[in-house]
């Protein structure tokens, strides 16, 4: 059956197709954090990209269908090199990954030579291969800490980037990238947010701009979100929160917490890329084992020392 076919099938039976899938093939279903929800209720691991690849490397499964866009399912090959791989969309892209590239990370690399390479988990497998440690948002600090007083290019991220160097003071040349999501809030939204809930935290993703993040009353990544909302159900109860990153994370968030007031910085924060893997897709990817993730030896090979090396520090 062709892929637009599964478009036509009710939900219920595209469940019972990916329920069905999975057992036959002793598959594992990654579900990033800004997904739908109906994809979401499936996941047999919900979290950010790193936590996902790490969760999957501890399974018995034979097959991961990662839920999310390329760069994320890259690392769960990576990291998990004899087991196939399956992304339900090609096309999902993540446009910060694409702002570098290993021909510009090499001329940036030949102008400042004794810098050492930090890049963010949001790069693609052959960004990885041309650097020396990889980080995550919950661990660049830590990560470039670990580095001593060394000269740092970062990359791609230049908002995570000025945010790790206000906190640690090291020498960091960042990459002009960025989340369009995160680089979107404002501070009209944040001035909003407040006049809505005037006793909410804020709590905000390090990809925001400064700007945002100098109005924050705490910052950290996806899953750091998540443990702050349970660590700080009493307050929320009282005050409430407002989360500043993509919108799918907090619907996880008010699904798991109905009684608190958990309210997104904008509602507009929508990652259209994540946003394009539907229920039919992963029904189609587990029963045709498409679209399969491949990577040269020598770049997989190359990129999971710098998965490794962070791993080590953290």
């Amino acid at each position: 059956m062709e892929r637009d076919a599964y478009e036509k099938l009710p939900p219920g039976e595209l469940i019972e197709r990916i329920a069905r899938a999975k057992a036959e093939k002793n598959a594992v279903l990654l579900v990033h954090n800004y997904q739908k929800m109906e994809i979401q209720e499936l996941g047999d691991f919900i979290g950010d990209s790193l936590g996902l690849s790490q969760e999957a490397a501890k399974t018995d499964a034979d097959v991961i269908e990662f839920c999310g866009v390329d760069f994320m399912a890259e690392s769960a090959k990576i990291l998990n090199p004899n087991k196939t791989v399956l992304i339900p969309e090609r096309e999902a892209h993540c446009p910060m990954a694409a702002m570098i590239t290993p021909e510009a990370l090499r001329s940036m690399k030949t102008a400042h030579p004794n810098a050492v390479v930090v890049c963010y988990v949001n790069t693609t497998a052959a960004v990885k291969a041309e650097s020396d440690i990889c980080c995550t948002s919950s661990n660049a600090i830590q990560v470039v800490q670990s580095l001593g007083d060394r000269e740092i290019i970062f990359v791609p991220d230049k908002n995570l980037a000025a945010y790790v160097a206000g906190k640690t003071g090291a020498n960091i040349i960042p990459w002009d990238g960025h989340c369009y999501v995160h680089a979107d809030f404002t501070l009209e939204d944040v001035q909003e947010a407040k006049k809505k809930h005037p006793e909410a935290k804020l709590v905000v993703h390090p990809e925001c701009p400064p700007e945002v993040i100098n109005e924050a009353d705490w910052v950290t990544s996806t899953s750091g979100m998540v443990t702050y909302v349970e660590q700080h159900r009493s307050d929320i109860e009282k005050s409430g929160v407002v989360i500043g990153t993509e919108i799918g994370l907090v619907q996880q968030l008010k699904n798991r917490y109905p009684g608190l007031e958990i309210s997104p910085l904008s509602d507009w924060a929508i990652c259209t890329q994540m946003k394009m893997n539907t229920l039919a897709k992963v029904a189609w990817s587990l029963e045709n084992n498409e679209h399969r993730v491949e990577l040269p030896a020598e770049i997989m090979n190359t990129a999971r020392l710098s998965l490794e090396r962070m791993l080590e520090v953290t």
